[in-house]
């Protein structure tokens, strides 16, 4: 390794940085791995970001691209030896896979799932898995086989999820980049409470499988990484045409990652809304996204604040979800209910006894939702809205049960203003817009129509120029 690039100054650059850096042998794969592994051992103790480490099978991998194995990811690829995380709802071949529940405590799969498949053979090396709620339910991160995540701004919060453990993990400079999940907000929220970037795609964009329901689209995984030109980078490596997916689709002839260079497409109109029209926001958050509308003109020739009409959205969300837990956990949770967090037992067991008439229902909701929010983009190219309604809460919490004195029913209300885009199929990402007063980062949904992904990281690049808030380190967890 080059003596002039010490292990701090490689922490501190981003993914794009070390790729390069990879490509010109400035550093081996090998040798990076090795200030990963020592940022992971720093830190992990107080964050419990990555509770389950594949050391030896990352060194493995990266002796295959460094000896030019064309399979592996090497020279030329997009990722070039890059470690990163997988969240622990992703197989990854030969290493323990919990799916953060007991019942699955010992897991560990003979193959890795199709996102896991591409992102090593185009150039990640998988250093370890990230934290989760058990089987990804809810918007923290805690479970019964490891225990609580931390958040690196303040270990005594949590850092959101459910991909908790893999935003926890690129915050606090573990990785350069991690694969995450969103159903209901699993990119954003976590991205939102770590003052990072989650970018949940339109369905298909990055194929996912395999699955026992593969035509669902409410279900995506993306990439999480500390700007946006690096989620970009990441998304590149993760995107393209597999059969094996019905949804998926070929990668665009751009890269993310050019689209992201480039400046903001011009008269962009940008509406913004502070709650969507379905939920309570804390006032400290809306204090941030105030201050934030006030910038928009910056990158905007037109700003209004507006929202489509997603008012039952909430209603159809709840019980599409429902259904499909239990289309796909009604056998496990027969089998093992003793063994599954009450939030998730409730929430199964409400989609067993849901009517053909119900779900029908909510599938000509979300059919109406996604009629409104594409007549709202003909008027406007993207949507701003907060993207969480209450900043980072006590590491101890399971969910918050009010927010701004409003109480809440189920332990997901408090995430409605994402899990309502999830409903539409639209692209979204998690920005850093700034912190409360009392110091917890606070991130804004940026919301664009399906497919817009390149005009989407465009302006959030933009967005991101003025904000000047994106890729910083928070006060290390120990030091360093």
């Amino acid at each position: 390794m080059n003596s002039d690039v010490p292990h701090r100054d490689l922490l501190l650059k981003t993914a794009r940085d070390i790729v390069q850096l990879l490509a010109e042998g400035e550093i081996s794969p090998l040798e990076l791995l090795e200030v990963s592994f020592r940022r992971i051992e720093e830190t992990d103790g107080a964050l419990n970001a990555l509770p389950t480490r594949c050391f030896e099978r990352a060194r493995e991998q990266a002796k295959r691209i460094e000896g030019g194995d064309p399979s592996d990811g090497g020279s030329g690829s997009w990722l070039g030896g890059l470690p990163v995380a997988v969240k622990d709802l992703n197989d990854v071949a030969g290493v323990r896979t919990t799916y953060g529940s007991t019942v699955f405590a010992d897991h560990v799969p003979e193959r890795s799932d199709y996102t896991v498949e591409r992102l090593e053979s185009n150039g990640a090396i998988i250093v370890a898995k990230s934290n989760t709620p058990e089987f990804g339910a809810g918007g923290a991160t805690f479970n019964d086989v490891f225990g609580t995540t931390g958040n690196p701004w303040n270990t005594s919060k949590n850092p959101g999820g459910s991909s908790g453990g893999s935003a926890a993990a690129v915050a606090s400079g573990q990785v350069w980049g991690a694969q995450g999940s969103d159903f209901g907000g699993s990119l954003r929220i976590p991205a939102s409470f770590c003052s990072i970037v989650g970018f949940r795609p339109t369905p298909g964009v990055v194929p996912r499988g395999p699955a026992s329901q593969p035509f669902s689209p409410l279900w995506v995984d993306g990439p999480i990484a500390r700007d946006v030109a690096d989620c970009a980078l990441l998304l590149d490596a993760m995107s393209g045409r597999d059969g094996r997916d019905p949804l998926s689709r070929p990668r665009p002839a751009e890269s993310f990652l050019e689209a992201a260079m480039k400046d903001p497409p011009s008269g962009l109109r940008i509406a913004f809304s502070r709650d969507l029209g379905i939920t309570p926001v804390d006032p400290a958050i809306d204090k941030v996204f105030s201050a934030l509308v006030g910038r928009l003109g910056d990158i905007a020739a037109e700003v209004e604040e507006a929202h489509p009409d997603l008012k039952n959205a909430p209603g159809a969300f709840q019980t599409l979800r429902a259904a499909w837990l239990a289309a796909d956990m009604a056998e496990l949770l027969e089998a093992n209910e003793k063994k599954l967090k009450p939030e998730l037992v409730w929430n199964i067991r409400k989609g067993m006894e849901l009517s053909a008439d119900d779900i029908g229902r909510a599938d000509v909701e979300r059919g109406r939702a996604y009629r409104e929010i594409m007549d709202f983009f003909d008027n406007f190219d993207l949507l701003l809205t907060p993207a969480t309604v209450v900043s980072p809460f006590d590491r101890d919490l399971r969910y918050p049960e009010e927010v701004d004195g409003q109480k809440l029913e189920t332990y997901f209300d408090w995430c409605a203003i994402t899990y309502a885009i999830s409903l539409t199929s639209c692209p979204a990402m998690s920005l850093p817009m700034g912190f409360t007063e009392n110091g917890l980062p606070v991130g804004v949904q940026i919301i664009a129509p399906p497919l817009a992904e390149a005009d989407l990281f465009r302006a959030a690049a933009a967005l991101e120029g003025i904000l000047d808030i994106a890729g910083r380190l928070p006060v290390d967890p120990v030091s360093s």
